[in-house]
């Protein structure tokens, strides 16, 4: 399993699909004025301590409505080698404080191809997917079927952790959590256990509190059970994200991902984690 083949495929595999350690942050859209809350972050994707990437991500949630949408790309040595950037969003409703997806879209460039993935969702399921090119068909891939594209959230949607009242969302119980996830490919399961709270100093933005938790990811469908890399994220159990707030809500967004490999740690982390309530910047602690 080569370096690139680990950096390319942790971020779709683990949910955080909005992101890429190097290569796919998940999209660039119009973001609408009216907010109740609103982050906008960028982010450094490190492997053994090098520079390979870089994104940012912007997320608006208002009463009956969100969206979210980031870009990211590779750098440095690995952008001369792997030269990759991606783009995407996802857009939803909110409903009695939970969100509930409609959309998501997300693209991937490399030097051979582009991809593009787009789904549709209603309550929860999923009415219309599809991967442009069409992906060949490989017979060792587990099928997706329907009872597979019921239940689920898009990988932007399920990388944002509500915690259901009462309590300090930013607390060990955000981490008793778990999520059905659809990326338009492959089906997987993600939950959480709690590791430890940390305090966290950003370049520009907040400083303060985050909830870490381990993370595991359990493929169910759409994956070829002998790629190595399922074998190495579904048994791996030293990934961990760190979780910080997005003031007037009680949401956690991803700060920080930590996932060791053969080649070293590779870390996706804030460099920028700017909140706004109301239209008025967050006070950071």
């Amino acid at each position: 399993m080569t370096a690139k083949r680990i950096i390319s495929a942790f971020p779709a595999r683990l949910g955080l699909a909005a992101f890429c350690l190097a290569l796919a942050f998940a999209g660039a859209a119009p973001l609408p004025a009216r907010a109740q809350a609103r982050l906008d972050a960028q982010y450094e994707a490190t492997l053994a301590g090098i520079p390979i990437g870089r994104g940012s991500w912007t997320i608006d949630i208002a009463d009956d409505h969100y969206t979210a949408s980031a870009f990211g790309g590779t750098t440095g040595l690995l952008k001369a080698i792997a030269n990759s950037s991606g783009t995407g969003a996802a857009q939803g409703h909110v409903v009695k404080g939970t969100l509930n997806p409609v959309n998501y879209t997300a693209s991937t460039t490399t030097r051979h191809k582009t991809e593009a993935i787009h789904i549709v969702l209603s309550n929860g399921n999923v009415t219309e997917y599809g991967i442009d090119p069409k992906p060949p068909v490989d017979h060792d891939r587990i099928p997706v079927t329907d009872a597979h594209r019921k239940g689920v959230l898009d990988p932007m949607t399920g990388s944002l952790l509500y915690v259901p009242a009462p309590g300090d969302p930013l607390s060990p119980a955000a981490c008793h959590s778990s999520a059905a996830v659809f990326d338009g490919r492959m089906r997987y399961d993600l939950s959480l256990a709690y590791k430890r709270m940390e305090t966290v100093k950003t370049k520009k933005g907040y400083n303060g509190p985050v909830v870490v938790c381990a993370i595991y990811f359990k493929p169910i469908a759409g994956y070829i059970p002998d790629r190595p890399v399922i074998k190495y994220l579904s048994t791996e159990r030293n990934v961990e994200i760190a979780f910080a707030p997005l003031p007037g809500t009680r949401y956690l967004i991803p700060y920080r991902i930590v996932l060791p490999t053969p080649f070293g740690t590779a870390m996706l982390e804030a460099t920028q984690f700017i909140t706004q309530v109301s239209g008025k910047t967050a006070k950071t602690q």
